[in-house]
């Protein structure tokens, strides 16, 4: 792969860490109006239920990189997200 490809892959995989980091925040403000008690929970049945494993897994590679840009309600709720299992190298 070429220096370029590289930097085009990373930019876009970039672009869609930031759209995710984005809808998980958005889902969070919506839960945010939750009883306390409820809202991580909300936020991770959401997510279970809406985003293919494909998704999770790059949500779970953005927490685990650090300094994320997520709420701490996605944060919080990270624990009750089904982490997918890694992605197969071909």
């Amino acid at each position: 792969m070429s220096p370029d490809e590289t930097a085009h892959d990373q930019t876009a995989h970039e672009k869609t860490g930031a759209k995710l980091v984005y809808m998980a925040n958005q889902i969070a403000t919506f839960f945010k109006t939750q009883p306390a008690n409820e809202a991580a929970q909300g936020v991770a049945t959401h997510i279970n239920k809406f985003w293919e494993p494909r998704m999770r897994r790059q949500l779970f590679e953005i927490i685990d990189h650090g300094d994320s840009g997520l709420s701490p309600l996605v944060l919080e709720a990270s624990s009750q997200i089904r982490r997918p299992e890694p992605a197969k190298q071909g």
